[in-house]
């Protein structure tokens, strides 16, 4: 069959590629690659999987990946094409639908038979290549009891193994956002026994190589003697914890990234306020035992949400969460909420993953309206909107100047 070429616009040309139902697209012919969180990719190919789609980025020495709904995948391809690509080629099986842009801007869609297209990817069953690989000597998975002293998976233990790659993988997707020609700091609050910590000293400093600074902060002293003698047996230098309450914490230095790991109720929102007045680049969060909003909740329009205790209950968690997430945008965060399993197995499985950037007022104001229509509809208060309103009148509850 020969080519069909219709003259509509991009919007109707990636509908008309999307309803054939695609299991593969390669976007490429960059104007000038797709920048996203310091990287710039100049090939992104889309598989579909099973029930979503994995988007695979290529910088020119690497290639990261994204797990997307099928909506989110359309949506990228839409944004791709728009803004920095100029050819997508996707197949449905039986035929490639190619969209074209001339350097003018014009869209050009086509379609042909083909004998031979990309084998499907019908499972998303390759070999992982994980950050910590099997084979590593990294003496804090040992101790963990999940690689043996020959750096081998523990047969029993690959699950926590997965979670802890799946852990680095995210700090590992916006690395790039920190300076690479100056000592970074990192502040862990809540930091417990610090198994992740520990990780995530021999991932920035042994494996990337950075200049890092990590400190722990917890409310347990034996703790905090434990993890200090550990960090002196691994020979983790510029690794220390300390005894604190995250409430009064107070750092001299500019501080790059703040990590917060089931830090319980409005600890989480004393960690996240920290990180934005000190300006850090990278926050990721893991929040905890969310009880301040569900007490106050109450809505005659929306009553069927505050009627049941379980679903009152898990209603108020994820409202708290979406509130922290825009007060990060208004913030001038880009701010993600990912599903996250720790190591405890925990229900409490949302990650609060925040980069700092140019945010445009336009955006920065509708989070704001957004919590501010959610504060009314429900009629509560939130301590991270607290603490920001007190910062950005000089009046921070903590008696740190605003800023």
């Amino acid at each position: 069959m020969g080519l069909n070429e219709k003259d509509v616009d991009l919007q109707q040309m990636v509908d008309a590629v999307w309803q054939a139902g695609p299991y593969k697209v390669i976007i490429s012919n960059g104007k000038k690659g797709l920048t996203e969180g310091g990287r710039i990719y100049h090939k992104i190919v889309l598989q579909r999987l099973q029930k979503d789609w994995q988007a695979e980025k290529y910088t020119e020495k690497q290639v990261f990946h994204e797990n997307l709904t099928p909506q989110e995948a359309k949506e990228y391809l839409q944004h791709a094409l728009e803004t920095a690509f100029r050819q997508c080629n996707a197949w449905d099986g039986e035929r490639e639908h190619i969209i074209r842009i001339s350097k003018g801007g014009k869209a050009t869609y086509q379609k042909k038979m083909v004998a031979q297209a990309p084998r499907q990817r019908r499972e998303h069953n390759r070999k992982k290549q994980y950050i910590l690989e099997e084979g590593m000597i990294i003496p804090p998975l040992v101790d963990m009891g999940i690689f043996t002293a020959e750096g081998k998976v523990v047969r029993s233990m690959y699950d926590k193994y997965r979670q802890i790659n799946r852990f680095v993988e995210l700090i590992e997707d916006e690395i790039e956002a920190l300076p690479k020609d100056q000592p970074l700091r990192v502040i862990d609050f809540g930091c417990g026994k610090s198994y992740l910590t520990f990780i995530l000293y021999y991932y920035l400093v042994e494996l990337r190589g950075l200049d890092v600074w990590i400190t722990g902060l917890d409310l347990k002293a034996d703790v905090i003697e434990n993890c200090n003698r550990a960090a002196k047996r691994y020979g983790y230098e510029k690794l220390h914890f300390e005894l604190g309450d995250i409430k009064g914490y107070e750092c001299r230095e500019p501080v790059d990234m703040v990590i917060s790991l089931h830090a319980c109720d409005t600890a989480t929102d004393y960690a996240l306020y920290h990180a934005i007045r000190w300006k850090a680049r990278l926050i990721f969060s893991v929040p905890c035992c969310q009880h301040e909003i569900n007490p106050q909740m109450k809505s005659e329009k929306l009553s069927i949400l505050t009627r049941y205790g379980i679903v009152r209950e898990r209603t108020a968690a994820l409202m708290t969460d979406a509130i922290r997430g825009n007060l990060l945008i208004e913030s001038g965060y880009k701010t993600q909420l990912l599903e996250f399993v720790d190591l405890s197995h925990t229900p409490k499985n949302v990650l609060i993953r925040g980069v700092r950037t140019v945010m445009p007022k336009s955006v920065r104001m509708e989070a704001r309206r957004e919590v501010e229509e959610l504060k009314e509809v429900f009629g509560v208060r939130q301590t991270l909107d607290e603490l920001l309103r007190g910062m950005r009148t000089g009046q921070a509850q903590d008696g740190t100047p605003g800023l």
